[in-house]
């Protein structure tokens, strides 16, 4: 997979040092990945949520975090929209985030 807007997570290493270890992680995985369908996607990640037809939720660093980006299958190409606590999380829209 091809991640787009690798900067929102290393801004948000920066501003949140503890997530860096697993954000660099999650990306190593999922460059590494060839998601072909949400199931692909749940299949590497359990706890994912998939929401809508391309949204995913994935709990970072045992759900203190969460990040939401839109994939799009056929491309093979995951976009960054959300990255923050969970707190911040329960703020936003998920369908309709943008980084």
């Amino acid at each position: 997979m091809r991640v787009v807007k690798r900067r929102t997570l290393e801004d948000s290493w920066t501003k949140y040092r503890d997530a860096e270890g697993p954000l660099k992680a999650w990306f190593a995985e999922t460059v590494a990945a060839d998601w072909a369908s949400p199931d692909d996607v749940r299949a590497q990640y359990r706890t994912a949520s998939i929401v809508g037809d391309e949204r995913v939720v994935f709990n970072i660093k045992g759900n203190k975090y969460r990040l939401v980006v839109a994939v799009n299958y056929r491309a093979r190409l995951v976009f960054i929209k959300f990255f923050g606590t969970h707190a911040e999380y329960d703020r936003i829209d998920v369908e309709t985030v943008k980084p």
